[in-house]
């Protein structure tokens, strides 16, 4: 089977447990406005490669990877899911640890229901985005549905994947509390959900916008600070703890 691929990482370390060989798939169908890979958008671009020349590569860096393993991101992988299911099912076979990094960025139908259930089964972790607690918010943000990732996650927790919540903290957008509290109250009830990382929101991606002649959405809005972050993770993960141990919130 070929894949379209944006590119691939052999030393990825912020992608997973441990040093990891990191995918990113070619194709996305959502708009962030915060994305800094803009160029990975496009569905028939990039470059193409088997499951197998992919596993190949892995190979002749095995021993970087004893602790780490294969981890897919994008883009978004789930547009080609196929072919997703098929390399984490290879890479199970020979033991490699494999890792999805994913937006739910489609829509759950009866057609791919056999082939998410069988990604869950070859799937050793999902670091699942979700972009914004409110469905209007989510919309502007992303140009995308915020039940799509709502219904990966309870689809994923009914097959008891491993999950870790991420969240872009983005000042004046994502980054107040009520915000991140209503955030807190989405995720609560999945017991799958077992890690929180909150990313600050940055401006590296600006400066690819403007090779691209593209004008960045973002433009004026300050980064946010790692503190801001470990704050803002603290707020979400003692929401869930308390809602999770019947405390009022």
């Amino acid at each position: 089977m070929i894949g379209r691929f944006h590119s691939l990482e052999t030393f990825g370390t912020v992608d997973g447990p441990g040093i990891r060989y990191v995918v990113f798939f070619q194709g996305c169908p959502m708009r962030c406005k915060f994305c800094h890979n803009p160029d990975s958008w496009e569905t028939n671009a990039g470059i193409e490669k088997t499951e197998d020349e992919i596993l190949d590569d892995y190979k002749r860096n095995e021993a970087f990877y004893k602790n780490g393993g294969i981890t897919a991101t994008g883009g978004e992988p789930l547009l080609q899911l196929a072919f997703l299911v098929e390399l984490f099912t290879k890479a199970k076979e020979r033991g490699i640890n494999t890792c999805l990094d994913t937006s739910g960025g489609i829509a759950i139908n009866e057609n791919n229901k056999p082939l998410l259930a069988k990604l869950a089964s070859v799937c050793d972790l999902i670091m699942l985005d979700i972009k914004h607690s409110d469905p209007d918010g989510y919309k502007d943000l992303t140009n995308s549905n915020q039940l799509f990732p709502l219904e990966f996650l309870s689809f994923m927790d009914e097959r008891n994947v491993n999950i870790q919540i991420r969240h872009v903290l983005v000042p004046g957008i994502t980054m107040n509390d009520e915000q991140l509290v209503n955030l807190a109250k989405l995720i609560a009830p999945y017991k799958s959900v077992r890690s929180l990382d909150v990313l600050p929101y940055h401006t590296m991606g600006v400066n690819k916008y403007e090779s691209l002649g593209m004008k960045y959405p973002l433009e004026g809005v300050r980064e946010a600070s790692k503190e801001e972050a470990i704050r803002a993770r603290n707020l979400i993960a003692k929401t869930i703890s308390d809602l999770r141990n019947n405390k009022t919130v």
